[in-house]
């Protein structure tokens, strides 16, 4: 056969590569987001009922605490969430500076109001829980502090990206906002440990022995997965409805939006 006119086939794209290409194609993602948002839901729903259950009627009382240490599976969950959620936001607005991927910019932005909700809930059942724990709803310590102070950069991420018109330019800046604020994340997780703090420190470790007991343990640790679940659930409906915000004039919503009605 000559050389010259021998076809050679196409090199095979990497499945990861092609999912970013496919990443950028607002249809496709709309579509793909679509069909995992229930079995989220359905999942984070299961989840939550068990691990509740289990911690609410099953779990023995503290020794030390009494009920009040029940506060533990809405208040630690919760506050995982909050550093987990502010870390993928900085992660994405760091992929969308330098790739420009405009789904990934409205990710970013759409982890911002579901992180800021998990970061009230923590300061809030961390209150409940320092009045009976400590004798007051709050101090100033260093854990409490610096989690604040992700709260408000979480409301400046959302009040940046509302405040410019151009969807993208807007992104694009608080995406900044948010890689810089993610200096705060190692001062929230090691405050414990670097201050004298009144806040206990961990008593859960992957690498080791965990100083909870295994009652205690297991429902905590199904609603930290619980709380996973709801994230994505809740961030992929929030991606969808923006897109269609952002896309409104597009064929492609225009499609959409006549098989729904």
């Amino acid at each position: 056969m000559n050389s010259n006119t021998a076809t050679k086939a196409k090199p095979r794209k990497h499945p990861v590569v092609l999912f970013i290409h496919k990443l950028g194609s607002p249809p496709w993602f709309y579509d793909f987001a679509g069909k995992f948002i229930p079995w989220l839901w359905l999942i984070f729903g299961v989840l939550t009922v068990l691990g509740l259950y289990l911690g609410l009627v099953k779990a023995p009382e503290d020794y030390l605490q009494g009920q009040s240490v029940r506060i533990i599976y809405l208040h630690v969950p919760a506050a995982w969430m909050s550093m987990m959620i502010y870390s993928s936001m900085a992660v994405m607005g760091f992929i969308a500076l330098v790739w420009r991927i405009r789904i990934v910019e409205i990710l970013a932005m759409a982890s911002a109001p579901i992180g800021a909700a998990f970061t009230i809930v923590t300061l809030t059942a961390g209150s409940l829980w320092g009045r009976p724990t400590w004798g007051t709803y709050w101090v100033w310590d260093a854990r409490l502090t610096s989690e604040l102070v992700l709260l408000f950069l979480y409301l400046g991420v959302i009040g940046l990206y509302n405040s410019i018109d151009e969807p993208r330019k807007a992104a694009r800046a608080a995406c900044l906002l948010a890689i810089v604020g993610a200096v705060n994340l190692p001062i929230i997780h090691y405050s414990v440990k670097w201050w004298n703090t009144l806040h206990q420190g961990s008593s859960i470790s992957l690498m080791g022995g965990s100083s909870i007991d295994s009652s205690m343990l297991y429902p905590l640790l199904i609603m930290a997965v619980a709380t996973k679940f709801y994230y994505g659930a809740n961030l992929l409906t929030r991606a969808r409805i923006k897109l269609l915000e952002q896309d409104k004039r597009k064929a492609w919503v225009r499609e959409i939006l006549k098989e729904k009605n």
